[in-house]
């Protein structure tokens, strides 16, 4: 093997788009990263400019790409991923015509609801037949809260029909990236997979249903073709290449969304071997021989980067950004109780606070649902909550009892991901992103779950590992049974037993508050949906 080859790793978040020069043996020599703007539409609309996307990633890749030529590295293809669940309608040209509707974007709930039609015998707010035929067909279906590219599909379809009879193509966020770069409209067997009208029952062969495409109700040609994601899209266009720095006509991979590359990128790509991600968002995943599907607990096991695996997937809305909202909107917002500038090393010193508060917060709960949730429960209606605040409590029990949150809530999918890989033992989960940069939180997460948490040298680059192991397998350099020897382990967290029963308590008494609170906020969003009419 060619040890000197780098890919230039894509990784399009929804904060913003990272790029890297990464070795097939895993070493990341250079990365840059570059915001982007999550707009906020009304009550339920989240969108990104695709102008944006690109913008962060131009800038991103030169800076990157200089820096690998300087130490005279060569950038031997082209990976990206990027967040999932995403849309961009474009024109015959690729020209976006609107926004891209992101995984948080609401609005096509009621779509989805119409087409659904659940009925009186409705089953989790579905049309039996119709839930029936896509479980058995793609291994999950449409998430009720329009959280996917069904639900934005249907919602541009129904609102938006001047956009959606000017639409050429639907594209996912990874599918418009590699346009971009190449001129070829094509989507990845992930990317393409929260339309819900393909066929997954084969892994290696994943493909439209006619059938489902006409249940939906899209226009089968607005759908791009389906390519595997180790597949090559095309070559670097020329004008792109120059931009960036690197030679023209190197390859260009399809990649996939973060969820997949993330699942390489940990190293957990054997059978039953999990991880959580905590970024923006937050995922509980591990590759799995079969298609499965657990409709009470939204988790399905779904295509993904591995041409012969499905991924199962136990997706939640908020975790990082919980931690983003405490540092932007509470302690360094931008009005006019701003005394100075945001410290650099903020999460370091939030890291910090958090440490020297016991475990429990001092009766201080949090409920992490900013964006509603999707696992185990689907329910855009949820909202974020502090429990029990009183005046005993400072900072730093805030600090915490926000991390407590993000934990709890990923130990209460934790529970039901355990009853769908009841083959396999859950004693170690690997955490990634940038909440697993943080030994407090780790910590707390194997408190709170009661497993072995394992912190990667760098869990914040396992995205853009993903991407350039990806490509690896794509040059035919490698394969996925190589990656667990080149992800290299940094700490294991063991749960400590003093914490234990404090944290065992509150698990039951998050679940309460879940069921508690699930109707107060129905009934309050409701409401005020209605004066904003």
């Amino acid at each position: 093997m060619n040890r000197a080859k780098y890919i230039l790793a894509i990784d399009l978040g929804t904060s913003g788009c990272k790029c890297a020069a990464v070795s097939l043996q895993g070493k990341v020599a250079h990365w840059d990263f570059k915001p982007v703007a999550l707009k906020i539409v009304g009550h339920s609309g989240a969108e990104e400019d695709p102008a944006d996307w690109w913008r962060a990633f131009i800038a991103a890749a030169s800076r990157v790409v200089g820096l690998a030529r300087q130490d005279g590295l060569q950038i031997s293809a082209v990976c990206a991923s990027t967040q999932g669940e995403c849309t961009v309608p474009v024109d015959r040209k690729g020209k976006p015509l609107s926004n891209a509707l992101t995984w948080l974007d609401m609005r096509g709930a009621g779509a989805i609801q119409e087409s659904i039609g659940a009925g009186v015998m409705g089953v989790s707010g579905y049309n039996p037949v119709k839930l029936a035929r896509w479980i058995q067909l793609t291994g999950g279906a449409p998430a009720l809260s329009g959280k996917d590219q069904a639900g934005h599909m249907l919602f541009i379809r129904k609102n938006r029909p001047d956009i959606y009879e000017k639409t050429h193509r639907f594209l996912g966020a990874p599918d418009y990236i590699n346009f971009r770069l190449t001129g070829r409209m094509a989507c990845s067997r992930d990317s393409i997979l929260t339309s819900w009208v393909t066929d997954n029952r084969d892994p290696a062969n994943i493909h439209y249903h006619d059938g489902l495409i006409r249940m939906f109700g899209i226009d089968r040609e607005k759908l791009p073709e389906i390519v595997d994601c180790i597949d090559r899209v095309g070559l670097l266009l020329p004008e792109v290449a120059e931009t960036i720095g690197v030679d023209p006509g190197i390859p260009v991979f399809a990649g996939s969304t973060d969820t997949s590359a993330a699942a390489i990128g940990s190293g957990a790509v054997d059978d039953g071997k999990m991880h959580l991600y905590i970024g923006t968002s937050s995922w509980l995943a591990a590759h799995l021989p079969a298609k499965k599907t657990a409709v009470l607990s939204q988790i399905a096991a779904v295509p993904c980067a591995m041409n012969d695996r499905y991924l199962m997937t136990a997706l939640q809305s908020a975790a990082g950004s919980n931690m983003a909202f405490l540092r932007d909107r509470l302690f360094f917002c931008e009005d006019e109780l701003r005394t100075g500038e945001t410290p650099t090393d903020v999460y370091r010193t939030l890291d910090g606070m958090a440490e020297r508060v016991p475990a429990g917060s001092r009766g201080l709960v949090y409920a992490p649902w900013l964006f509603g949730e999707r696992c185990p429960v689907d329910d855009g209606q949820l909202r974020a909550a502090f429990l029990n605040l009183s005046m005993r409590h400072e900072r730093a029990d805030i600090v915490r009892a926000v991390m407590e949150g993000v934990a709890l809530n990923s130990n209460w999918a934790l529970q039901a991901a355990r009853k769908f890989l009841s083959d396999y033992p859950v004693g170690e989960i690997t955490v990634i992103g940038g909440g697993g940069s943080s030994d407090t939180w780790c910590q707390i997460l194997a408190d709170v779950m009661n497993v072995t948490i394992r912190q990667p040298e760098s869990p914040i680059e396992s995205n853009v590992l993903g991407s350039a192991f990806i490509a690896g397998v794509g040059l035919g350099e490698m394969e996925f049974s190589d990656v667990p020897d080149r992800v290299r382990i940094r700490k294991s967290y063991q749960p400590d037993p003093a914490n234990r029963a404090v944290y065992d308590a509150l698990a039951g008494t998050f679940r309460e508050a879940y069921k508690s609170l699930a109707p107060f906020y129905r009934r309050l969003n409701s409401q005020y949906e209605e004066l904003l009419k």
